[in-house]
């Protein structure tokens, strides 16, 4: 959404964006990014398929626009998860 707003804002000839997504959970240790290698991390993969007749330009500043989304911003932020019990 945030890719096809930006486009429509600049007026570019976008069609369609397709987005694939695989998610698993990895062993930090095979992660060389990780600071705790000890336990398992989410590992997301994103594939973009975008459908307009876009400038190569354009299509790589769509893939910059993707990452600054508010999923995309949300699933880079500390999660913290608080319940309680209501009655």
């Amino acid at each position: 959404m945030t890719v096809q707003m930006y486009a429509a804002r600049k007026k570019w000839p976008l069609e369609a964006v397709v987005v694939r997504l695989r998610h698993e959970k990895i062993h930090a240790q095979d992660c060389i990014d990780c600071e705790n290698s000890v336990t398992r991390i989410d590992h997301f993969e994103r594939e973009l398929e975008i459908h307009g007749e876009l400038s190569e330009d354009q299509r790589e500043r769509l893939l910059e626009i993707s990452e600054k989304c508010p999923v995309h911003r949300t699933l880079h932020q500390e999660v913290k998860i608080s319940t309680r019990l209501r009655k």
